[in-house]
């Protein structure tokens, strides 16, 4: 089972790219006022990462990042999988709008319970409030 305090070692292991982010946001964004890690900032921020990654055309640890989120999917306590879908998935979909970039850009890279939750989610903003429910 994966925990919480697994998760963003995970991601970092599988895109080393995002280390220096992350070494940054856990000096200014990441952390409460009592020193808990904000799971939630620094996945949005991640999903930041894998968008600048996207736009430069570096794909290359998308395939282990992506699994990592699978892995939240498939193996983590309910906090983690929670979390990678309104933390990770979310703000992809959310930031990748924004930017302009389709989000079928990332659906390749879905394993099949993330991509269960990207296409809840979708729904859920479509209108099915009941979509979200019971995230497993």
């Amino acid at each position: 089972m994966i925990h919480k305090q697994q998760i963003m070692g995970m991601l970092v292991d599988a895109c080393p790219s995002f280390a220096k982010r992350f070494a940054e946001g856990m000096a200014a964004d990441y952390l409460d006022d009592s020193g808990n890690l904000l799971h939630y900032i620094a996945l949005g921020d991640f999903a930041r990462h894998i968008l600048s990654l996207l736009s430069m055309g570096k794909l290359d640890e998308f395939p282990a990042g992506f699994a990592a989120v699978e892995a939240f999917h498939a193996e983590g306590d309910q906090y983690v999988r929670e979390a990678a879908t309104v933390g990770f998935l979310e703000a992809l979909q959310n930031n990748a709008e924004h930017r302009g970039v389709e989000k079928s850009a990332f659906e390749k890279w879905l394993g099949p319970k993330s991509k269960k939750w990207w296409d809840r989610l979708e729904d859920f903003w479509k209108g099915d409030v009941t979509a979200l429910r019971h995230i497993d």
